[in-house]
């Protein structure tokens, strides 16, 4: 939210729609130019890992999973063309990933698999352990799972009473520029978990991360709400384009 904002597996066939058809090859070997290609960039990454390879580059090697018999250099361009970078290509709606030629289901299901094992690895990094002194990883997973999203997601980081992350919740979804909140849910699903303290996170698709008015007024009752019942509100972050507010690191809590 900026500071106008408010809170408030299918089966793979040949050409369903993952495949040019201009550009589809005949059922068979793959040419020997294609599968020396795909060799190469298997071994550049390999040897190098991501960093050896530019983004198009890497969205290649993902989409020969997904493509196993075409030319896939041209789709990887299009989708950062679309998208912009790699990162903005696994996080694109399905809707909109939809809309790209040579976009069907594999490809979609592919890229969703990388971005959900990215997810899932960087919340490995901080669950189960004390969030206050892994801030930098927990910054880090909240960036993985939320910068790149193109509507408002609220999440609820769940601390024991030695501010361990017992639990990592989704509370909303919203809009460009709007998600509802509701502080007495967010207290009742605190207790649920027997959580002693939280942590609040949410995202502000148009990349600048400033705190608007109803996001202070928001966090400010749910922090009242919580402290009522003996649970503290340790901060409050909002994920922006490149880089993140702490609403305790600037005064607002």
């Amino acid at each position: 939210m900026s500071p106008s904002h408010a809170f408030h597996e299918a089966p793979l066939s040949l050409f369903a729609g993952d495949e040019a058809p201009e550009s589809a090859l005949p059922v068979g070997r793959l040419p020997s130019y294609i599968k020396e290609h795909r060799k190469r960039l298997r071994a550049r990454f390999m040897a190098g890992g991501a960093a050896a390879m530019p983004d198009y580059e890497l969205l290649e090697l993902l989409l020969f999973r997904a493509i196993p018999r075409q030319d896939v250099k041209p789709l990887a361009r299009r989708l950062l063309d679309c998208f912009g970078d790699f990162n903005h290509v696994l996080s694109a709606p399905v809707s909109r990933l939809s809309k790209v030629a040579g976009v069907g289901d594999a490809v979609v299901q592919e890229l969703k698999i990388v971005e959900a094992s990215a997810h899932r690895l960087a919340q490995s990094r901080v669950l189960g352990r004390h969030a206050l002194t892994s801030w930098a990883a927990l910054v880090d997973y909240c960036r993985t799972t939320m910068a790149n999203r193109e509507t408002e997601q609220f999440r609820i980081l769940f601390l024991d009473r030695k501010n361990m992350l017992i639990a990592d919740e989704e509370q909303a979804r919203g809009t460009v520029d709007h998600v509802p909140v509701y502080p007495r849910e967010v207290v009742k699903r605190a207790l649920e978990l027997n959580a002693s303290a939280l942590i609040l996170v949410h995202n502000h698709p148009s990349g600048d991360p400033t705190p608007s008015e109803q996001d202070i007024i928001v966090t400010g009752q749910i922090s009242d709400a919580a402290h009522t019942l003996g649970i503290t509100l340790h901060d409050h972050l909002i994920i922006g384009g490149s880089r993140e507010v702490s609403f305790r690191s600037s005064g607002y809590l």
